[in-house]
């Protein structure tokens, strides 16, 4: 399994806000307990909201209020997501006002003096790619509303593959998309910046039992 992937399957296990222990973690990953410290110095360098310690475990919270406003997580996701793609752009005066404007709204966000300085503003290490997929999101949100499949093509399948698309989630600057995959007759989350092409396809899908977002999130109830 490659660091970035490894990373992202330690960030879908800590994004239930419960406590998980090094150990366990390293067990399901089948890597050492080393490994997963240095994982957990690596998220948090990288703007993940890490909580805990070596020997007691670790969790993830979202940090979404941003003084004097009280923003949606939407709103604050919104927001990371235009400083993101201004300062990918090749625009050098824009690029610097981004990145000040990043360290502005750095300054106001609530201190948290158990952790390290945590980046808003900018993927960063292992993420630094996931600009990429900000091309998709107008498709994949489109879908979502008019209930249609698409045709996508993932950098780490070997074909392309047909899905119902059913939700958009956000963490950790990386941004996924949970679907029923037609190829495989059963649900997958796909990143969004792994994907290299995305076709709609003609007609729409209607709710179909043990394939809707229902269906999927009781799995984990």
């Amino acid at each position: 399994m490659k660091r970035s992937d490894r990373l992202y399957a330690l960030i879908e296990i800590l994004k239930d806000g419960r406590l998980h222990r090094a150990e366990d973690m390293a067990k399901r990953l089948d890597v050492s307990i080393r490994t997963i410290y240095r994982d957990m110095d690596v998220l948090a360098a990288s703007g993940i909201p890490i909580e805990g310690e070596r020997g007691l475990g670790y969790t993830a919270r979202a940090a979404i209020t941003l003084p004097p406003l009280n923003l949606t997580e939407a709103e604050l996701e919104a927001l990371h997501l235009g400083l993101a793609v201004v300062g990918e752009g090749g625009d050098e005066t824009l690029r610097g006002a981004a990145k000040a404007l990043s360290e502005k709204i750095d300054a106001v966000l609530p201190a948290d003096l158990s952790s390290a300085p945590q980046s808003f503003g900018f993927a960063t290490g292992p993420f630094a790619d996931a600009a990429r997929g900000f091309r998709h999101m107008p498709g994949f949100r489109a879908a979502i509303r008019a209930r249609q499949k698409l045709r996508i093509k993932r950098d780490d399948a070997a074909a392309p593959e047909t899905i119902r698309p059913l939700k958009l989630d956000y963490w950790g600057r990386v941004w996924t998309c949970v679907a029923w995959n037609e190829d495989l007759s059963d649900f997958m989350t796909c990143r969004i910046d792994r994907i290299e092409t995305l076709q709609p396809l003609p007609g729409l899908f209607v709710d179909e039992p043990g394939k809707r977002l229902s269906d999927f999130e009781a799995r984990d109830t």
